[in-house]
């Protein structure tokens, strides 16, 4: 079995609270040693991480992979691809795929497909059956069929009784909820944020309190079913005030911002820009700083890319008819850092369980989970899923960057201060930037 010796880097792990300049030592799947200046006759092979950041695999809890029914977009394996070109090890990918994963068979197709993927897959199966939001899937199958949460993302669930039934079975079988947060009686017609920008380009404009009422109202049904609850892709200030509340009151309530929430605003949109259509819309930047306020005091715990591929043919459509969403596993550690680093509003090892054991935990990864150990720290005896930083690396995001199989990326041209350098999955590096092959 190989083992492999990653030295002298800053290992950051928030669950044992460590931040250092330590030597992590890998037998083959597992971590076997974290300790300072291990000896280089123990490794097979030696990574030298002087200088960089040396964290637990990040973990994305909410991404798009579009397998089954819409390949040209994406698939388990590419997305898998750009997933570990991100720095992730762990991906959980959402049901609105063609058909929707709503029953044991679709949970289990997509662990099939993920065997042969870059990264670790897990499923997130709907809510509802077909999404559709009339008939409750068999949530207590899915679970033990594999899925990780319960989720109909790209819709809410709009019939009241239907949430509540749904969160009641969430629970019983001790899942998360994973809401998109959309009215739709208030966006019908709506394809960016309303305001002065979609004035002056003439769209229909989405108004804030359409997610806003959404988590007001779930809140309540959170209250009255116990069910853990996260609130998908957060994007309106006023937002980050109602979960804080929900929060203060002891309910089981998260929430997660996505890279382009915390980075752009709809001025993005400005010449018909496509690839700055997403839902829930950029927003203003009063709500990007609210979100980062949020996440400095610990409102918003997770981070997670929205990471959603469609064609070139697709996003070349007029605006008010192109998809909604972006691609962002493969910007996403660089966009975080930016918004969020290079702003001090917090700090590295903050950042890093944001990325880590929150989603972890989200997801249930950080319990053993189908064989194997818990995902989202640093532990001997854990799984060797390790991100190395380079936190002084600057870089220009081009297409050739792009290791997905869409392009629809809102950061081609954005200048970034830090990247992934080292992907490992299991002890197996996946992906390698760094100055010496490993």
């Amino acid at each position: 079995m190989a083992t492999m010796l990653i030295s002298g880097g800053r290992v950051i792990d928030p669950v044992s609270g460590t931040d250092r300049v330590l030597d992590v030592l890998v037998h083959d799947a597992t971590i076997a040693c974290i300790e300072p200046e291990i000896s280089r006759a123990d490794a097979d092979r030696e990574i030298d991480a002087r200088g960089l950041i040396v964290s637990p695999g990040l973990i994305d809890p909410h991404v798009h992979l579009r397998e089954p029914g819409q390949e040209h977009k994406e698939t388990i394996l590419t997305g898998s691809r750009a997933a570990v070109a991100g720095g992730f090890t762990t991906v959980c990918c959402m049901p609105n795929t063609v058909p929707p994963i709503d029953s044991p068979e679709l949970v289990r197709f997509v662990y099939d497909r993920a065997a042969g993927a870059e990264c670790r897959v897990f499923p997130v199966a709907a809510g509802t059956v077909g999404r559709a939001g009339a008939q409750m899937t068999e949530i207590r199958l899915l679970a033990e069929a594999g899925a990780v949460g319960i989720s109909d993302d790209g819709d809410a669930i709009e019939q009241t009784g239907m949430m509540k039934s749904v969160l009641t079975a969430t629970r019983a079988a001790g899942l998360t909820f994973m809401q998109h947060c959309q009215d739709p009686s208030l966006t019908r017609g709506s394809v960016m944020h309303a305001g002065a920008i979609s004035t002056q380009l003439g769209l229909t404009g989405w108004p804030r309190i359409a997610e806003e009422i959404i988590i007001e109202r779930d809140i309540r049904l959170v209250g009255d079913t116990g069910c853990r609850y996260h609130v998908q892709h957060l994007s309106s200030g006023d937002s980050v005030e109602i979960i804080r509340i929900a929060r203060h009151n002891n309910l089981p309530v998260t929430a997660e911002a996505s890279p382009h929430h915390l980075l752009l605003t709809d001025h993005s949109c400005l010449g018909y820009n496509t690839n700055a259509k997403m839902n829930p819309p950029l927003r203003e930047s009063t709500d990007v700083e609210a979100i980062r306020q949020g996440i400095a005091e610990g409102i918003i715990t997770i981070l997670a890319t929205d990471h959603a591929p469609h064609a070139p043919d697709e996003k070349a459509l007029p605006f008010d008819q192109a998809p909604f969403g972006v691609i962002g596993l493969e910007t996403a550690l660089a966009a975080y850092a930016k918004a969020l680093i290079e702003t001090d509003t917090i700090g590295w090892p903050q950042l890093i369980e944001l990325l880590t054991i929150n989603p972890a935990r989200l997801c249930n990864l950080d319990r053993t989970h189908r064989g194997e150990a818990g995902l989202g720290e640093l532990r001997v005896g854990g799984p060797a899923d390790l991100t190395i930083i380079d936190p002084d690396h600057t870089w220009t995001v081009t297409h050739s960057d792009l290791a997905g199989r869409s392009r629809n990326s809102p950061f081609i041209g954005e200048s970034f201060g830090i990247r992934p350098v080292a992907t490992i999955v299991a002890g197996r590096v996946r992906m390698n930037r760094l100055p010496t092959p490993v």
